[in-house]
């Protein structure tokens, strides 16, 4: 029996820094610091599930730099691909959300060690060397013109040697807007050689320049995947999230898989989940994507990987920070429960 190979993961570090709940920036002196970014939080998540995940970054050689790796590691994550550099350690403030106020984020990532050095500094048909899957996103090409080529260099490398590649659509117009990028052409080069998305009609209209405009949201991502299939032929499966909010505690999340089936696409489906008294939305789509990514890469079927990202992406809301701090089993054990009571 083939043993599995590793899932890499490739994208810039951070700190979050937020306020107290309930306040706003600087309304007090106090920010709670935590370690975070989108690829980071899906290997995690894959750690703790008990994958064997690893994470490629540049970090600043300094007490932060450390600090963060350190803290991916002591999850589980294989960080021997990690880079120290001169530079500083990217930053982002997070403005806690509350009742009818949505949460806020301020991104402070120039002159970033990563953004500085990300271009040509992996050796990447090395690196990917027993390398079964590579996730990457969206975020990586928006920081600037070396992230670009940071993100296009690790997905034609992974293209070239066979390795499958998870894309997280991440979209984050903040950062586009800082530079005069090509978004619509560059995530569609990185669509163009992934197996697998984590995106909705929103990600496809931006890079097929389309619209997909049907009332109803589930139509709306059929008509997208169609065209995605057709535009992009080795994407075998799309994956996303609807998210319905009442207030900023009180959310509905359900999600649905699009996986092409011959001349059509098969659509699966997993109920909302309702989550009253959210604690903290940030990183449940790295959790949803790093719970499907793991059920495909265990062998499941569409179905239990799509109820897996969904459960793993609930229990994320209910703790602080970007990491998704839950094992398989408790994942599990949320998609069984029939109640609330303690555990004991």
């Amino acid at each position: 029996m083939t043993t599995p190979g590793r899932i890499l993961c490739f994208g810039e570090m951070l700190a979050r820094l937020s306020p107290p709940e309930g306040e706003l920036l600087l309304q007090s002196p106090q920010l709670a610091i935590r370690p975070g970014g989108a690829e980071a939080n899906v290997a995690v998540s894959l750690a703790r599930f008990g994958a064997p995940a690893a994470i490629a970054t540049i970090l600043p050689d300094n007490a932060l730099g450390r600090g963060v790796r350190d803290e991916v590691r002591r999850h589980g994550v294989d960080t021997s691909a990690v880079q120290f550099r001169p530079g500083r350690l990217g930053l982002y403030f997070m403005t806690p959300g509350a009742v009818r106020r949505p949460a806020d984020v301020l991104y402070d990532r120039a002159g970033s060690a990563f953004v500085t050095h990300a271009a040509d500094a992996f050796d990447w048909p090395a690196l990917l060397d027993g390398v079964e899957w590579l996730h990457v996103s969206g975020v990586t090409p928006a920081v600037g013109p070396t992230g670009t080529k940071a993100a296009l260099q690790a997905v034609e490398a992974a293209s070239k040697a066979g390795v499958k590649i998870s894309y997280d659509g991440n979209f984050r117009g903040k950062l586009w807007a800082e530079w005069d990028g090509d978004p619509k052409g560059t995530l569609g080069r990185m669509l163009s050689a992934s197996t697998l998305a984590f995106a909705d009609d929103r990600d496809f209209a931006l890079v097929l320049g389309r619209k997909f405009d049907d009332a109803d949201p589930a139509a709306r991502r059929r008509a997208a995947a169609t065209v995605a299939f057709e535009a992009f032929p080795t994407l075998q499966r799309i994956a996303c999230t609807l998210r319905v909010q009442e207030s900023v505690a009180d959310q509905a999340l359900s999600a649905v898989m699009l996986t092409r089936d011959g001349s059509g696409v098969r659509e699966t489906t997993a109920e909302a989940i309702h989550m009253a008294g959210v604690v903290d939305r940030v990183g449940g789509g790295d959790a949803f994507a790093s719970g499907v990514l793991f059920g495909l890469y265990s062998g499941w079927t569409d179905q239990q990987s799509l109820d897996f990202g969904l459960a793993a992406a609930g229990l994320k809301h209910s703790v602080h920070g970007d990491f998704n701090l839950f094992t398989a089993d408790e994942v599990h054990a949320a998609i069984a429960a029939d109640g609330f009571d303690i555990k004991r």
